[in-house]
């Protein structure tokens, strides 16, 4: 996916298909390749499907937060001249996703959100009191998922080269601080437009009854689960986590 990366003015995305846009936001550890079977299936279902990459670890520390990363997210679509967009994001993306959507509600068309922050965020930027140590570090990225096997080892390298750089690490305890300031509880029943949540029934990040609270403040969604499933469940099962997201866009007609 990297082959495809677009530059332009301030801003490195990926871009596939043609037709509704679909802006998938990545999370704090996540890539733009996690989202790969994601943009290869909607891409093919009259969907545009655009992967910006985020800021997380660019902009000055005192703009290091949820609130920037939304701000810098309504740049980048002025910047495409994108109306009605759908959001997908996954753990801090869903986090950047109900923001933006609380901030700008008339450009939203629809949420997806899975594994999102937003109402529990303790397991964020934690347990790095060992992070010069692989193995732990490697395992810490292996609790992300059901089956361990899926955090590969390019993976786990990403994890550990992230950790132990200084900045991205003083910037990754930043964001997850911001998480906790920018707690969505109160804002979500104001929230009406169609939102899917896609959970693993695994999830030890963000764990079940995160989704459960999220469906219920959430006037306007639907909730499906995802069995032997962790945090990254377009990852960890993308055929179904694709199949559950076609039949709901079709089903509201997005």
């Amino acid at each position: 996916m990297t082959n495809r990366l677009k530059k332009e003015k301030n801003f490195i995305y990926m871009e596939v298909g043609e037709g509704q846009p679909i802006i998938v936001l990545h999370g704090l550890m996540g890539g733009l390749s996690n989202f790969g079977a994601v943009a290869e299936y909607f891409s093919t279902k009259g969907y545009k499907v655009i992967i910006p990459e985020l800021p997380l670890y660019s902009l000055n520390l005192l703009k290091t937060n949820v609130k920037s990363f939304a701000k810098y997210l309504n740049d980048f679509i002025e910047y495409k001249e994108f109306k009605d967009v759908i959001l997908l994001g996954n753990s801090l993306g869903g986090h950047i996703g109900l923001l933006y959507t609380k901030l700008y509600p008339k450009k939203v068309k629809a949420l997806i959100i899975t594994g999102s922050s937003g109402l529990y965020e303790s397991a964020m930027g934690s347990g790095y009191t060992k992070r010069s140590d692989y193995e732990v570090m490697k395992k810490k990225a292996q609790e992300v998922f059901y089956d361990p096997e899926v955090a590969t080892k390019e993976i786990v390298d990403e994890v550990y080269e992230t950790v132990n750089d200084r900045n991205k690490l003083i910037k990754t305890l930043a964001i997850a601080k911001s998480a906790i300031r920018h707690n969505m509880g109160k804002d979500l029943p104001k929230m009406r437009q169609p939102t899917c949540i896609i959970w693993g029934k695994n999830d030890i990040v963000t764990p079940p009854e995160v989704a459960t609270e999220f469906h219920s403040l959430l006037p306007n969604s639907d909730l499906f689960w995802i069995d032997k499933c962790g945090h990254a469940a377009m990852m960890e099962h993308p055929k179904e986590f694709n199949e559950i997201l076609d039949s709901w866009l079709n089903t509201r007609n997005l």
